[in-house]
């Protein structure tokens, strides 16, 4: 039987929404089936039944009751004992919609996806609260960063709150830190690479920026997550500065979090 996938979205109350173009109605008792790539363990949620329901061609899956847990969940349709995994031609997904996303405290962040060879997946992340970057550059003999608090449960309103953008490296141990600009979600930060470099002479190695918050109880890792680009470390090379000789310039690790390297 034929079906594709032609809208997938997780909504704001963390429930999975489908529209299908299907080629006949879907049988009594049909499965949706969601498999975990990497350990093959598979949650079921029976179309019609608790927390899912079928109105023509569009469907409502309620993830939470399902206990997924982080990883990417690959998406079956079962009916008439036959198993088959759905195609999408939805395009993707929206980064406005995922903004509004990340505004909310959560334990998971679920995320639908169409996926290289075009079938429907889910993508769950612990969602810690976080510095999500939006621009990164150094002008001036600057380093700056602008982003939005994501997953911190603040407003995103016009209140300004006291923060600090923060350096820390070690081997051997060295830190600074300037004042930063947050202004309900949004945040800019600003610091000076000489400052960077006086703070460990003729060293090398590997900054870890974060971003320190008044009314948030831990410091805000620096990361770039909400977007459709997996792997940064491999696809985004920012061109180096130098200052004094030395070379400088951003990256991300291999879990897309922001990095200063001198030197290197």
């Amino acid at each position: 039987m034929r079906v594709v996938v032609t809208d997938a979205e997780v909504t704001l109350a963390d429930v999975l929404s489908l529209r299908l173009s299907v080629g006949e109605p879907l049988a009594g008792g049909a499965e949706l089936v969601l498999r975990h790539r990497a350990t093959a363990v598979e949650r079921r949620a029976v179309l019609g039944g608790v927390g899912a329901e079928v109105r023509g061609a569009t469907l409502a899956l309620s993830l939470a009751p399902l206990t997924l847990g982080p990883g990417r969940w690959d998406v079956y349709l079962k009916q008439n004992g036959s198993r088959t995994r759905l195609r999408s031609i939805d395009p993707g997904f929206s980064l406005d919609h995922l903004d509004t996303y990340a505004l909310s405290r959560r334990a998971l962040a679920y995320r639908a996806y169409r996926t290289r060879n075009g079938f429907l997946a889910l993508k769950i992340d612990e969602a810690e609260p976080a510095a999500e970057v939006r621009a990164v550059w150094f002008r001036e003999g600057r380093f700056e960063v602008t982003g939005l608090l994501a997953f911190t449960g603040l407003d995103d309103d016009e209140a300004r709150h006291e923060a600090r953008l923060a350096l820390r490296r070690s081997g051997p141990d060295a830190e600074l830190s300037a004042v930063a600009t947050v202004q309900g979600v949004r945040f800019h930060a600003a610091l000076s690479l000489c400052d960077v470099l006086a703070a460990a002479p003729e060293e090398k190695g590997t900054w870890e920026p974060s971003l320190e918050v008044d009314g948030l109880a831990t410091p805000l890792r620096l990361s770039s997550r909400l977007d459709d680009v997996d792997g940064k470390h491999r696809r985004l090379h920012y061109p180096a500065t130098e200052i004094d000789g030395v070379p400088i310039r951003p990256r991300y690790t291999a879990d897309d979090e922001l990095r200063i390297e001198v030197g290197g």
